[in-house]
């Protein structure tokens, strides 16, 4: 995997970002994924389609995840880590749903945003690059306080 583009701090632009316009959500429960789904509604994103990852759909690209069908993989549970891709938002819109998600103090989660190279990746790929770079983030952090 290349590793170029990471850790991009995202701004708050309206310019629509890379992809088609979906959300790519993993590792959620049946009731999370409700009430993800109640968030977005709440959040003025209803409109935008969410794919949920199944276990089945670790060896799938990301690509291909983003072309199923609204609500696609809805009430299964998948045993993976939490995460949601974006794609297509605009980068206010990104943070809106950030934003919405602290507020209703759900669990932590990674968070990525599409780009050319990411979809190409399976859900399994992207998932560890993602616990990667937190992991990275965390030690950065951890040398600046000493």
């Amino acid at each position: 995997m290349t590793h170029s583009g990471r850790n991009k701090k995202v701004g708050k632009s309206a310019k629509k970002m890379y992809g088609p316009r979906k959300f790519l959500v993993c590792g959620y429960s049946e009731q999370d994924q409700q009430t993800l789904l109640s968030l977005l509604e709440e959040s003025g994103l209803k409109s935008v389609p969410v794919v949920f990852a199944t276990s089945n759909d670790l060896q799938r690209t990301i690509k291909d995840m983003l072309g199923a069908d609204d609500k696609t993989g809805a009430g299964e549970e998948a045993e993976m880590s939490r995460a949601i891709v974006v794609s297509g938002l605009t980068q206010k819109e990104l943070h809106i749903l950030m934003t919405a998600y602290r507020k209703a103090k759900l669990p932590a989660q990674l968070w990525a945003a599409l780009t050319p190279t990411s979809e190409q990746w399976t859900v399994a790929a992207l998932l560890e690059e993602l616990a990667a770079e937190k992991k990275e983030i965390r030690k950065m952090k951890e040398k600046g306080r000493t």
